[in-house]
């Protein structure tokens, strides 16, 4: 792996880890939540890491395995680890205590309601929503830096699709610190770190990759982070853009998502 590869992986995974930090700036300088923007920005995101999982990541871990192991063999194992890849990212969230799950809707104008709260409930809850997210954000991380070390023309765009994604969850991780705190800088900041996760992700990814790098390593884990994508997208960013009542701007935005996606893909034929 040539180190200017390893440089632009990690670069992406920073970018798309530290994004947390745009939703806690939007918490925090914004007095309305953009709900129309939101859903369909989570239903673009969507779009492209539905898009982007089944015709090309997919496909280049079927090549890859198919082209070791044979036609059948090498397409199992492919749809082995995409389902593999779901079933990680499923564990991690079913780990998470529903009623404490960062995922759940926050808007902005909850920073104006009891803002003068400071409760050691809500501190726990805030701190450990920016622990999970952060959980959740290691396989994320390891996702963006496969594709960046894989293929640069689809890994620019999943880096852009994890880091709108990861938008909401910094509003998630700022809204309650902020009420158990009274502070708006504490807030950020760790709203901020919860996404280091992230490259933290690429980096630990990055070692195993050196030790143990093969085609049949890369195909595995390409397959696998497919599925991660797929799950994401229907698990998470779907239902969000949801919440926040914008059903038709959502689908808009993942149409969308997925003819950029495409377009993309066609301008490196």
């Amino acid at each position: 792996m040539e180190l200017d590869n390893v440089l632009f992986a990690f670069g992406l995974t920073l970018f798309a880890g530290l994004s947390t930090g745009i939703g806690s700036a939007m918490a925090f300088l914004t007095k309305q939540t953009s709900k129309t923007f939101l859903a369909f920005s989570l239903g673009f995101s969507a779009g492209v890491m539905i898009y982007v999982s089944f015709v090309e990541i997919f496909q280049k871990a079927r090549i890859t395995l198919t082209t070791i192991y044979g036609e059948e063999q090498g397409t199992w194992i492919t749809v082995i680890s995409f389902f593999a890849g779901i079933a990680i990212i499923a564990i991690i969230d079913k780990l998470i205590p529903e009623y404490e799950n960062p995922h759940e809707v926050r808007k902005v104008e909850e920073l104006d309601q009891n803002s003068n709260i400071k409760d050691k409930k809500l501190l726990r809850m805030g701190l450990f929503s920016a622990l999970i997210i952060a959980i959740h954000n290691f396989p994320e991380g390891l996702a963006t830096f496969a594709a960046g070390l894989s293929d640069p023309k689809i890994a620019l765009p999943i880096a852009i699709a994890v880091a709108i994604h990861n938008i909401p969850e910094g509003i998630a991780v700022s809204v309650p610190l902020y009420f158990a705190t009274g502070s708006r800088k504490k807030a950020f900041l760790l709203s901020f770190l919860s996404g280091l996760a992230e490259p933290l992700g690429a980096l630990i990814g990055y070692f195993f990759l050196y030790a143990f790098f093969s085609d049949t390593v890369f195909g595995v884990l390409f397959a696998g982070v497919a599925g991660i994508m797929v799950y994401i997208s229907l698990d998470e960013l779907l239902p969000t853009a949801e919440e926040y009542g914008k059903h038709h701007i959502a689908i808009y935005g993942l149409i969308l998502g997925m003819m950029v996606m495409a377009f993309s893909l066609l301008m490196f034929l």
